[in-house]
């Protein structure tokens, strides 16, 4: 496999205040069967020496091991490149080869969110890399080394694959047990919040490599190059739906959105949420939820009164799943 037969893939990780979850997660990338790729890393405008553990990261002076990923000192230094969120008017040379690793971390002014963070990201490499495919990818995730190859060989079946996902386990059961977090989804305005996992349909068939569904997490969601909106992300979603508005945006000009079976990530579920205190995490879950069923729902506000009783039941389960 050379890497001029396979596109090239931008992959895209957003962080915020969370490098260990972010030098996991490249190291994982670093270490997959996959000859033609870049990988971008956006601060979002960390408060805490994220910054300072990426750059020395990069030079290979920080060591670690996982369950899930080894440390692997043979491809160290990493060749760091840096640009400030105002010093994206210029090409550079990041991508990875078999014999150098290399890293964009771009520096944001702001929190900006996840839409806004991976669409500046996208920005730059759509207008000075021209990739194939890019790849949203969360910083809590760690990749399988065929992940990748697998989406790709999938996406190239068929040129109205718009999007690809993958298979995602919980990271807390580990490899040896894992445990299936979400393949797929569906959107169901019917019911708050308006999307859940295929895996909740009593009929789904897991014999099947490939999956037809209305969304894929964003945790990891690879988008083809013609089906990127013209505005990429919806900035107007700052807390989730981000993924789901795209997926729907994208299925209307005709694209299919596919989950691959063999293709593997382990997903901290949560991790970024969990860094905001309960009340405030719940109150933007819901009001992000109703914002995206608002958007796409006609009967919004006759329909109203049921997804407030919905989520008053699903307060009441967690409540006394709690005790």
């Amino acid at each position: 496999m050379t890497k001029s037969t396979k596109p090239l893939v931008s992959i895209i990780l957003l962080n915020w205040n969370g490098y260990e979850d972010t030098l996991e997660a490249l190291e994982s990338l670093y270490q997959i069967n996959y000859p033609n790729y870049n990988v971008i890393v956006v601060d979002n405008h960390s408060t805490n020496d994220s910054i300072d553990k990426i750059e020395q990261y990069a030079k290979g002076n920080i060591k670690f091991e996982t369950e899930y990923t080894m440390f692997h000192e043979e491809n160290k230094p990493i060749e760091l490149i840096e640009l400030t969120e105002d010093e994206l008017d210029h090409t550079v040379d990041y991508t990875s080869t078999e014999d150098q690793k290399k890293l964009l971390l771009i520096k944001n002014f702001e929190n900006y969110g996840f839409a806004k963070g991976n669409n500046i990201a996208i920005d730059y490499t759509l207008k000075y890399d021209k990739p194939d495919y890019v790849l949203l990818l969360n910083n809590d995730t760690i990749v399988d080394p065929d992940f990748l190859i697998n989406m790709i060989d999938v996406a190239l079946t068929d040129d109205n694959i718009g999007i690809v996902g993958p298979k995602f386990y919980y990271y807390e059961y580990n490899q040896s047990h894992n445990k299936i977090w979400c393949i797929g989804n569906v959107v169901d305005l019917k019911h708050y919040p308006g999307h859940h996992s295929i895996m909740e349909e009593d009929n789904y068939d897991l014999s099947k490599n490939v999956i037809d569904c209305d969304w894929v997490s964003g945790a990891g969601l690879l988008i083809k190059r013609e089906a990127i909106p013209e505005d990429y992300l919806d900035t107007s979603f700052f807390f989730g739906c981000e993924d789901v508005d795209l997926a729907v945006t994208v299925r209307k000009e005709g694209y299919r959105i596919v989950s691959v079976m063999d293709s593997i990530i382990w997903h901290k579920v949560g991790m970024s949420r969990h860094k905001s205190s309960t009340f405030h995490t719940e109150y933007n879950h819901v009001k992000t939820n109703l914002q995206f069923i608002k958007k796409y729902n006609k009967n919004y506000y006759k329909d109203l009164p049921r997804y407030i009783g919905q989520i008053f039941k699903l307060y009441v389960r967690a409540i006394i799943n709690k005790f």
